[in-house]
């Protein structure tokens, strides 16, 4: 993987695109300042240097059925490669968890998880409190979300000055 250094432009690219994946190559390089063939070659160049890892579309969970999110705060009884990498894998294949963080602290893992409604909040708790290796399950409802943003900020002072257009 080729890495790019970031300029002024990629960074408002990266930042662009973030905000809106659905974006014309021609709206993000009148953003950006310069010509859409350069824009396309500077977005194929971030993606092949994984800054760019993929694009999805934000779904509305409650439209879909999803009343319910929740995080389940997971303590395994073993912390050897094989359990984590073995638990990983498992909630891997659950549908309902939408992402999974090993963290540092009185846990082993962050799951984030959606639900129908209650019972099923509840079904998913027994079958991961029942699930090999785990010690200690705490659950964490959410009443509302104040506030979701993708990616990671991107701050255009941090970038290297301004390269050629190409």
């Amino acid at each position: 993987m080729r890495r790019v250094k970031l300029d002024r432009i990629d960074l408002r690219i990266l930042r662009d695109l973030q905000e809106d994946g659905r974006m014309t190559n021609v709206e993000l390089a009148r953003r950006a300042g310069i010509s859409a063939p350069p824009c396309l070659r500077r977005v194929r160049a971030l993606e092949e240097a994984g800054y760019i890892r993929r694009y999805h579309a934000e779904l509305d969970p409650e439209s879909l059925g999803y009343d319910i999110l929740f995080f389940a705060l997971v303590g395994l009884d073993s912390q050897s490669e094989s359990v984590l990498t073995a638990f990983e894998k498992m909630v891997g294949d659950w549908a309902e968890v939408r992402e999974c963080h090993m963290v540092r602290g009185p846990s082993d893992f962050v799951l984030k998880i959606v639900a129908r409604n209650t019972a099923h909040e509840n079904d998913l708790t027994k079958k991961l409190t029942s699930a090999p290796h785990v010690a200690t399950v705490h659950t964490i409802q959410a009443i509302r979300t104040a506030k979701i943003l993708p990616g990671v900020p991107i701050e255009e002072r941090a970038a290297v000055p301004d390269t050629a257009e190409d």
